[in-house]
Formats: C-alpha cells, sequence, structure tokens
C-alpha cells in the first residue's frame, strides 16, 4: 500500500467527518469526502470543504454520498476509483445519535437508524470490497462508539447499532485478512462535535410520560456525554495514526477516549474470548493476514 494514500469518508460534512477530512489531507493523504444533498442541506458545507482545499492546496474532492441508498453509494465509489484508479481506505463514519426510553422510540425511528447507522457501512463496504480485491490491499474503517461496547440506558438503538457495527465489521476482519485487507474499528468516547445537535429524540411523548422519575434518564445520560467531552482533533489523530501504520499491523479495535469506562478491558477479553473460538473452529491460519500484491504489479 502507499504510504500516501487514497480515503473515502462518510458523514465528512461536520464533526469527525469533517476533521478526519482536513488532518489526512494535511498530512499529504487524498480525501474523497462525501455527504448527502451537497446541493441542498450540505451545500455551504460543501463550498466550505472545497474553498478549503483550494486556498491551501489539499488533494480533497467531494462526492455526493447517501449512505442509505444503494445507487448513491455506487455512484459515489465508482467517481472515486475513476479519479483516483483506486480507494485504499473507506472510513465509515456516517452515523446518528437517537436518545429517548427504548418503549418510546417507534419502529420507523428504529428503522431509520439502523439504515445509517449499519446498514450503511454494509453498502459502503459491498461497493468497495471488489476494488480493494483487486489491489489485494486495503482498509475498511469503522468509526463505532464506546457505546459499541457497553450500554447506557435511553441509548439502547444507538448502542444496538454500534454493537452490530462492531460485530459486522470484527467479522470482515477474519474473512479479509487472507485477501490483504484489513477491518479495523475505532471507538471514541464523548467528543465536542455536532452529533448532540443532530440528536433524534424518542418520538413517543405518551409512553415516555409512564415512566414516571424514569422519563428524565435520557437528560441526565446526555449532561453527563457533555459535561466529559474532550477534544475531537485527538479522533482525528488517531485515525491518522491508524492509517499510517503498515499493512498487516494494525489492531483490531482502537478505543480513543478521556474516559474507558472498562471499554479496554472488555477488548482486552474478548480478544482472548475469539482467538479461543477461532483455534477451536479450526480458523486460525485462515483468518491470518496475508499481504497480497495489487493485480499487475511485480
Amino acid at each position: 500500500m502507499n504510504s500516501k494514500q487514497v480515503v473515502l469518508i462518510t458523514g465528512a460534512s461536520t464533526g469527525f467527518g469533517r476533521l478526519f477530512t482536513e488532518t489526512l489531507a494535511r498530512n499529504g493523504h487524498t480525501v474523497f469526502a462525501t455527504m448527502r444533498d451537497i446541493g441542498g442541506r450540505n451545500a455551504k458545507n460543501a463550498s466550505e470543504i472545497r474553498t478549503l482545499a483550494l486556498n491551501d492546496a489539499l488533494p480533497i474532492h467531494v462526492l455526493e454520498l447517501d449512505v442509505t441508498d444503494d445507487a448513491s453509494v455506487e455512484r459515489a465509489i465508482d467517481a472515486a476509483v475513476s479519479k483516483a484508479s483506486r480507494i485504499d481506505v473507506a472510513i465509515n463514519n456516517a452515523g446518528y445519535f437517537l436518545t429517548g426510553l427504548e418503549e418510546a422510540v417507534t419502529t420507523e425511528q428504529a428503522r431509520r437508524l439502523m439504515d445509517t447507522n449499519f446498514l450503511g457501512p454494509v453498502r459502503v463496504n459491498r461497493a468497495v470490497l471488489p476494488h480493494m480485491r483487486r489491489q489485494r490491499s486495503g482498509v475498511l474503517m469503522h468509526i463505532s462508539s464506546g457505546a459499541g461496547r457497553v450500554v447506557l440506558p435511553s441509548a439502547g438503538f444507538y448502542c444496538a447499532s454500534k454493537f452490530a457495527l462492531e460485530a459486522l465489521a470484527e467479522a470482515y476482519s477474519y474473512e479479509l485478512a487472507a485477501q490483504g485487507i484489513e477491518s479495523v474499528i475505532v471507538e471514541p468516547g464523548a467528543y465536542e462535535t455536532p452529533v448532540f445537535g443532530n440528536t433524534v429524540t424518542a418520538s413517543d411523548e405518551g409512553r415516555a410520560s409512564a415512566y414516571g422519575a424514569g422519563k428524565d434518564i435520557p437528560a441526565k445520560v446526555n449532561a453527563a456525554l457533555s459535561s466529559g467531552a474532550g477534544n475531537a482533533q485527538e479522533v482525528a489523530d488517531a485515525v491518522l495514526r491508524i492509517i499510517e501504520t503498515p499493512s498487516g499491523e494494525k489492531q483490531l479495535r482502537y478505543i480513543v477516549s478521556p474516559q474507558k469506562f472498562g471499554v479496554d478491558d472488555i477488548n482486552a477479553l474478548t480478544k482472548q474470548v475469539q482467538a479461543g473460538l477461532l483455534e477451536a473452529f479450526g480458523l486460525t491460519a485462515d483468518t491470518k493476514f496475508v499481504k497480497g500484491k495489487a493485480a499487475g504489479s511485480a
């Protein structure tokens, strides 16, 4: 894999995605910053990123990509490959936070959340993997959360979407290792980003009102998350370090958080358990990373 890489980022309009875009580009990596509705709700964000790229001579290209739309994802991946000839890293960053007592979350709200936070990465990975397999190299990066390993009351559906993402990303890591492709998970804690401004709230207020004092749990959780938020640049710097780690040397999981709440302990234990599971199924050799050569290379 080239030292300077071609990176596609979903949800690059604001927050982590915007920081990843600028941080990686300032370090010489070519970035395809993708977002939905660049002619409408994200027109200002898209324009700001293009202006930044022009003024500072940064290798950033803005593309339209809606992770909930198969055709939109495929068009963006095809456009990126057409322009750069390859994609070395796909960062699945698009997502949002859903808060509220679980009973008050409607099935439609749950469906929309999973469509973005879980099926979004499924669509992106399916679109990009044929190109990475031809290259015999690549990285799928999944921006999860500490809430992908521990559970907060009033964030159960958000946690569920991240738990699902972590399971998928880990399965990818086993299946793709022999193809020379790595799947990694980044688990940020609470950081100062617009994610809290974009929070969706459980809409069935009648259900929540039946909980008495329990209906205040979401407000308490959200206040605690906001009060402990760190500088989001720490996550962008971690993503840069991960991308620049040589092929075959990346970890499966990286927790980046001012407060770990035992997530690192969970990760250490599950790493041990999974190793035993793979051995029991006779899959240890099948899931080892094999550094490959791009098609046509010497």
